[in-house]
């Protein structure tokens, strides 16, 4: 098996509990609450400023100038593509700058980047993108499964967040982080191959965690 795979393996029912949670499904029908949404919307745009950090720290960690290039490219994808899907539609939800600018992250959002950002600085390369593939993998299943059902992907609401996820440059640049794990960790050895597991695991459940706090408007 490839490194991904084993990844996907070892987090596939973790990622299940993902494609099967109400606030995913609920996307999905149109049957969401704006508000779970709203709330949802505002913390992942927290959050995606400390993933495109994660990102920095591969720039930095990075000895080979084409993978410092690879990484910085992906900074410039979250901060100039997926948060411009954000940005359109807290226009949406009437959340001005102000409230972006004075909203704190949910303890679970806290929890979740505060972690990815040890691992970066704490380990390589490799690390940290199993560290960020977990997001970025699983978004990618979800976006796939939803556009799949009948009408969800022209919702006049949530058609455009499935369309995003779903798209074939969404896919594009997940794709380019898996060969980048596969080709980090093709030689490692089974010890380190167990920590970026560990790593992957604990991103997905944090995954999982994101959804139910988004569920449970948990702050």
């Amino acid at each position: 098996m490839t490194v991904c795979e084993r990844l996907y393996k070892a987090a596939e029912p973790v990622w299940q509990a993902c494609l099967n949670h109400p606030f995913v499904t609920g996307i999905g029908d149109g049957s969401l609450d704006i508000e779970k949404f709203r709330h949802f919307m505002l913390q992942d745009y927290l959050y995606l400023y400390d993933y495109a950090k994660v990102f920095a720290h591969g720039v930095t960690k990075a000895k080979d100038p084409d993978l410092m290039r690879a990484f910085a490219k992906n900074v410039n994808n979250i901060l100039d593509g997926e948060m411009s899907i954000h940005r359109s539609y807290m226009a949406r939800l009437g959340i001005t700058e102000q409230q972006v600018r004075t909203a704190r992250p949910a303890l679970d959002n806290a929890s979740y980047t505060s972690y990815m950002l040890a691992v970066a600085q704490s380990g390589g390369v490799a690390e940290i993108t199993a560290a960020i593939l977990a997001c970025s993998w699983s978004y990618a299943l979800i976006g796939q499964k939803l556009a799949k059902i009948p009408g969800a992907i022209d919702h006049p609401f949530y058609g455009e967040w499935i369309q995003g996820y779903a798209s074939e440059g969404y896919a594009a640049e997940n794709d380019v982080l898996m060969q980048r794990m596969n080709t980090l960790a093709a030689d490692v050895s089974e010890e380190t191959m167990a920590d970026l597991t560990e790593i992957f695991i604990n991103c997905s459940r944090y995954e999982l965690g994101f959804w139910d706090m988004s569920w449970e408007l948990r702050q």
